[in-house]
């Protein structure tokens, strides 16, 4: 089965150029007050460092539970987004209203057995992961087993599931594409397809690990392809793009993907995150207009 026959889609480079080349030549009108808001409430503030640790992990929480006492007409991020290990560390320090997000199931290479990654993502739903991000099985994808790397997900899926359900909750999963290790549109857009109907509630360009993170061209494919997955099936799956996002430019630029691809009913933290670890500090200060350095 090609994924791309089943929905009915192949990607139009040339004409995703010449949209991609309009929206720039227009993200001017997109840089409202509001709009870099709403940005910054679709965060996925993140600490992957090998040097982390408990404190510096808590130190993270506790400047985003103290944000609106200096910021208080500005949003909280929507999640706090740290390697699983660290999940009840954020767990035991949030004070407000955010969720807990990890990089799980051997993040960021997504080698090793299938037992240990569910046992990862297991033990960091049971230590309080809200949302699980883990990474598209590219050993199976690129070599043409599609069929082994739907079932990775699947099985994680009903991994999380089963013990967020004995605390009586849901979790997000959301599936990395590794978009510039799948190279081609066509590929991405077969990743996009096979992570949704797997069971994905989010697809994510990249883990932020490789040489090529996200790009404006693999984003508006997968943008693309969650059209047309909701079109065919009613169910609305999120998009986010994580790597090498570092100004408020660059989120601007993936806001007007989502507004133009997709439409409002995606622009809010329900359909729409950025991961990043730069970009906060990049939006405040275009608010605030001068040079801000919180996070």
């Amino acid at each position: 089965m090609d994924y791309l026959d089943k929905y009915s889609y192949a990607p139009d480079s040339e004409g995703m150029g010449r949209a991609l080349e309009q929206l720039a030549a227009n993200l001017g009108t997109f840089a409202s007050e509001q709009v870099y808001k709403d940005c910054f409430s679709m965060m996925d503030l993140t600490t992957l460092k090998t040097d982390d640790t408990p404190s510096s992990v808590a130190r993270l929480v506790g400047k985003v539970n103290a944000f609106n006492e200096s910021y208080p007409q500005w949003p909280l991020p929507a999640s706090v987004c740290v390697y699983p290990n660290f999940a009840s560390v954020v767990a035991a320090e949030r004070k407000c209203d955010f969720n807990i997000t990890v990089v799980s199931a051997c993040f960021p290479s997504s080698q090793s057995f299938l037992e240990v990654k569910l046992k990862e993502c297991e033990m960091a739903v049971e230590q309080g992961a809200d949302e699980v991000d883990i990474v598209l099985a590219l050993n199976k994808f690129l070599a043409g087993d599609h069929e082994g790397a739907a079932e990775e997900i699947t099985q994680v899926r009903s991994c999380i599931d089963a013990v967020a359900k004995k605390q009586g909750r849901k979790v997000h999963l959301k599936v990395i594409l590794e978009t510039g290790l799948l190279r081609t549109p066509e590929n991405i857009a077969r990743a996009s397809f096979l992570a949704m109907e797997s069971g994905a509630d989010f697809i994510k360009t990249s883990t932020g690990k490789v040489d090529v993170n996200a790009t404006p061209a693999a984003a508006y494919v997968m943008c693309e392809c969650i059209q047309r997955f909701y079109k065919m099936t009613g169910r609305k799956i999120g998009f986010k793009p994580a790597g090498g996002i570092s100004s408020a430019a660059d989120a601007l630029c993936y806001y007007s993907i989502v507004s133009s691809v997709l439409g409002k009913e995606w622009l809010n933290k329900e359909y729409f995150r950025f991961g990043v670890s730069r970009v906060a500090n990049s939006i405040l200060s275009a608010v605030e207009e001068k040079t801000v350095s919180y996070f």
